[in-house]
């Protein structure tokens, strides 16, 4: 597909293509007793995952969002079974995190009382939500330090969640197990290693993320300076100057014949550095944060994807490590400052491109160039699969359209957008035309 091509896909074309993805996602449901409804995550040998990163309970989310923008009753339903299937096993999952345990499957079943009244799910997060403070051990819940698997995720999942107790509780340990730097802090990320990593997912901007959105909640400061204290340390290696923004990998460099120096996505590039920054603008009011967030854009648009432009350079389509995290916060501009949608719309074309389309709906192959074939299996779930995908070309037409560009379930660690009502180019609810 040309450049000139990929901007020619229209509203109707991408919606038609996430109808296809919500096919084949649903075509890999399974039966999971009492009427639920649970997803396997590939290479398990089809057994039903709940966790949030990639199996059950990441499906919820884009459920919600299909109920919404179609509004379709039938998406609802397969909503509650599936939290029929996760209230079944909460009391047994052996992890506490967010991304892959009790905390991110406590925040799906409120989320799901919440939008559909499903009175179990409510007591089963209470239930899920008592047991990860049963398992804190005075300073964390395991090896994971971070945003995914440690305190990190659990103080975002238990403040979504209605818990602002348990959230104050995961990130306190942090005041007290600091590596000062020359420019800020810093923490492990994973006991006993000694890489420092620096980004969302397992990093210091997660947990700085964590900070300063449960410090303001809770009107906790000092959690809120720990997190700015957390990000001067990782904006002092930023090597992206001064138009753009780009932090390495890690320090020492973790895994260096596995993975790369300098990535570009939500997990580990600026595409998600900026929502720390779009947080602390809005919970500090200083606009130099603003300014950090455009120079991770800069960074993003000018460093060639979502071109593959060498094996392992830009080989996800997915919302964790591809393109679909990357459409994700060029949403969020354009909804935010009436950003131009031009990127969006050859995101949402490479995505397109990269989609296998047939009777039985689209779903989409990652690829590991050192793997022989490089294809992967296509998934599910919400980090490289399906899920994360549809939800959001459903978010993008919904903005193309003139819709609202809020989620039906809002992840903890990505920023409502703040819409600026007074702009005086474009009225905030004004159309935005990202097809035409």
């Amino acid at each position: 597909m040309t450049e000139t091509e990929a901007t020619h896909l229209t509203p109707d074309e991408v919606e038609a293509l996430a109808v296809d993805g919500l096919r084949w996602l649903l075509s890999g449901a399974r039966e999971t007793g009492d009427g639920g409804l649970g997803w396997p995550v590939k290479g398990s040998d089809g057994r039903v995952d709940p966790m949030l990163y990639n199996g059950t309970a990441g499906v919820v989310p884009v459920l919600l969002e299909a109920w919404r923008h179609f509004g379709d009753d039938a998406y609802a339903d397969l909503a509650l079974r599936a939290a029929r299937s996760l209230v079944d096993v909460v009391d047994d999952h052996p992890d506490d995190s967010l991304y892959f345990g009790r905390t991110g499957i406590a925040l799906v079943l409120r989320t799901v009382h919440r939008e559909l009244g499903y009175a179990d799910a409510d007591l089963a997060a209470d239930r899920a939500l008592d047991q990860v403070r049963s398992r804190f051990d005075g300073t964390r819940w395991g090896d994971l330090f971070e945003l995914m698997g440690g305190n990190a995720g659990i103080g975002l999942g238990a403040l979504a969640a209605g818990d602002a107790e348990l959230a104050v509780l995961a990130l306190e340990p942090y005041t007290r197990t600091t590596q000062a730097t020359a420019a800020g802090v810093t923490w492990e990320f994973r006991r006993g290693i000694e890489s420092r990593l620096h980004h969302m997912s397992h990093g210091t901007l997660g947990i700085a993320y964590a900070l300063a959105a449960v410090g303001s909640a809770t009107d906790r400061a000092d959690l809120v300076e720990l997190g700015r204290a957390g990000v001067a340390d990782v904006v002092a290696r930023d090597e992206g100057g001064p138009e753009g923004f780009l932090v390495p990998h890690s320090d020492p460099q973790r895994l260096p014949d596995l993975i790369d120096r300098h990535s570009y996505g939500w997990c580990h590039g600026p595409a998600g550095d900026a929502h720390v920054f779009r947080l602390l603008r809005d919970v500090t009011a200083d606009p130099a944060w603003s300014a950090l967030a455009d120079r991770c854009w800069h960074t993003v648009t000018h460093s060639g994807l979502p071109n593959r432009l060498r094996p392992g350079f830009w080989d996800n389509n997915g919302r964790c490590c591809g393109t679909a995290g990357v459409l994700a916060l060029a949403c969020d501009r354009i909804a935010e400052q009436a950003d131009s949608p031009d990127f969006a719309r050859i995101l949402v074309a490479d995505i397109a491109a990269h989609a296998t389309r047939d009777t039985d709906g689209a779903r989409w192959s990652n690829v590991e160039h050192r793997a022989n074939p490089s294809d992967l299996e296509p998934q599910h779930g919400w980090a490289m699969g399906n899920a994360g995908i549809v939800r959001e070309l459903l978010r993008y037409v919904r903005i193309g359209r003139g819709g609202d560009p809020a989620y039906a379930f809002a992840w903890p660690d990505q920023p409502v957008p703040r819409v600026q009502a007074t702009d005086p180019i474009r009225p905030a609810d004004a159309d935005v035309d990202v097809a035409s």
